[in-house]
């Protein structure tokens, strides 16, 4: 059995197509850091691995098999979930906001409980490299609002034609998933096959997500990278939610 490889500031990442789990008891967990170093967030992305760790940890970077990933064309949109976005559309009150304050997503997200999972992996850290990222026009926010109060969202990544959903956060019913709602209407309207869900929890599932083999996630993610280039700037508003309707 080979060693976790631990990464200094200028070593690349060992490629998930050519190397097997080093260690079987941390599935996936394919290399450590001391810290997120410049360049590495995208680095890691265009390779299908992405970190996930928690505060006084090392920064610990997953490539899992299974991989959770939603296609858009799959998510499954209830009739209370039609319901609230039918309202949502109608209100004069609402927006739905693109990129507007990233910072503030990102944020609610880190603090937002959720069942699944601990929202405290999302530390300071990691919450300064993708404002980075999102700085350089690599990582999203969708957020709904309103009365200009923000109710619910998520942040993701896109690189090449890949999305990489990455957390969600909701302050009334449904929130959340309307704004993956969005994320996955823009998806189907641009063509992207494949939103990056990373690991399975039922509420994922429950939105129709589901995993596929570490290789076959990693043959769309080169296909999606080598072809095709999603446009920029991100720019749409709730309108797109008539999609489901």
């Amino acid at each position: 059995m080979s060693q976790i490889l631990w990464l200094g500031p200028q070593d690349s990442f060992p490629n998930p197509q050519l190397v097997d789990d080093p260690d079987p008891s941390v599935p996936g967990l394919i290399a450590v850091s001391e810290q997120i170093y410049p360049g590495q967030l995208l680095q890691a992305y265009q390779l299908g691995i992405f970190p996930w760790y928690s505060d006084k940890q090392p920064v610990l970077w997953w490539s899992p098999d299974p991989r959770m990933v939603l296609k858009p064309k799959d998510f499954k949109c209830s009739e209370s979930l039609r319901k609230n976005i039918r309202q949502y559309c109608q209100d004069a009150h609402s927006e739905l906001l693109v990129d507007s304050d990233f910072g503030a997503v990102i944020r609610a997200c880190a603090t937002s409980s959720r069942k699944d999972q601990d929202g405290t992996w999302i530390t300071h850290e990691i919450m300064d490299a993708y404002t980075t990222i999102h700085e350089q026009g690599h990582a999203h926010s969708i957020a709904l609002a309103e009365n200009g109060e923000l109710i619910g969202g998520l942040y993701c990544v896109a690189i090449g034609g890949m999305v990489f959903g990455e957390s969600m956060f909701s302050r009334k019913p449904n929130a959340s998933k309307m704004a993956l709602a969005a994320l996955s209407a823009w998806c189907i309207q641009n063509e992207v096959a494949m939103i990056d869900c990373q690991q399975e929890t039922t509420h994922l599932r429950s939105l129709g997500a589901a995993p596929i083999s570490r290789a076959v996630f990693l043959q769309q993610l080169q296909i999606s990278l080598n072809d095709f280039n999603i446009q920029k700037p991100w720019n749409f508003d709730k309108n797109i939610l008539t999609h489901w309707l």
